[in-house]
């Protein structure tokens, strides 16, 4: 009898590491493996053609000494921060509306989960018509916004107030979702509850909704700072890094780099720091909000 429950305990047990095997080989051969030739080739001088040469620290030596690079990673910096501030109050707001029983909500959050069907690239071929001084719909409001010509994507404060407008209304649909999943998951008995001390709408949000959506908002934040610190496509079609560089941040810089100067080591040292910057931020994220604790907000209910 003892036996059989052994066997049964093992049959239903965790599962062994052969299983993970097939995805930790994808990782290192789809992730790993590139990350480690860009940093083989950010020492070296090459322009796609031919054999690599070694030069040591060269890159990074210009790296550190580069003014288009210090901006680079402060305009990155400076977009992923506004791109919090704006995005995650607006998809909170929104998910926590989209969990609830209005009436036609389901119809109105599809309508408003549209952007996520379509790609960045033809998403910011729209909005580079429409903001086009000549033809688009800029033209027409623009004198309304301060910009008397209609160019808003030739000023600086323009250019980069339209990239992270794109940005987030593209990207909004997908966080309102996350924190529609986590609005849905909180138990109902807590509202209840709450509505019979006489707490109200207002209350309610601030002390059993947040609270109940820590997790969910840390990992909607991860997904936004990574996001933002490296996105290209809208930067390139919109901007292209213009005016000047006023809106080159650290991917476009990549790019430029690479595959318009033909200079892949400058390249691949500035996709290097990329990397460590991203991840760097993401886990000072996860670890200063306690994330890695992975308490339930359900604990004890």
């Amino acid at each position: 009898m003892a036996n059989a429950a052994t066997r049964h305990s093992k049959s239903v047990g965790r599962p062994s590491a052969a299983w993970a095997l097939p995805g930790a080989l994808f990782f290192a051969f789809f992730a790993v493996a590139p990350m480690v030739l860009v940093v083989a080739l950010a020492f070296t001088d090459w322009d796609g053609i031919g054999t690599p040469q070694w030069t040591g620290l060269s890159n990074w030596t210009r790296l550190w000494d580069d003014p288009d690079t210090h901006q680079a990673i402060r305009l990155s910096l400076v977009l992923t921060v506004l791109t919090w501030l704006v995005q995650t109050p607006l998809a909170l707001l929104l998910g926590v509306w989209a969990a609830g029983h209005q009436r036609n909500r389901a119809v109105l959050s599809a309508i408003f989960f549209l952007p996520l069907l379509g790609s960045s690239v033809a998403l910011a071929l729209v909005w580079k018509s429409l903001l086009d001084p000549n033809f688009g719909l800029i033209a027409d409001i623009g004198p309304a916004l301060g910009f008397e010509d209609g160019d808003l994507l030739g000023s600086s404060t323009g250019a980069f107030g339209a990239i992270l407008f794109v940005t987030a209304w593209q990207f909004i649909p997908l966080h309102t979702l996350i924190y529609q999943g986590g609005a849905r998951a909180v138990p109902r008995s807590l509202y209840d509850a709450a509505a019979i001390d006489g707490a109200g709408t207002v209350r309610q949000f601030f002390s059993i909704t947040l609270p109940q959506l820590r997790n969910t908002i840390v990992t909607s934040s991860v997904i936004m700072v990574v996001g933002a610190l490296t996105f290209f496509d809208t930067v390139l079609i919109l901007t292209k890094g213009g005016p000047g560089t006023d809106t080159t941040i650290m991917p476009y810089l990549m790019y430029k780099n690479g595959f318009q100067a033909f200079d892949l080591g400058y390249a691949s040292a500035v996709a290097t720091i990329l990397v460590v910057v991203a991840t760097t931020v993401s886990l000072l994220l996860v670890r200063l909000t306690g994330f890695t604790a992975m308490r339930s907000t359900r604990e004890g209910m």
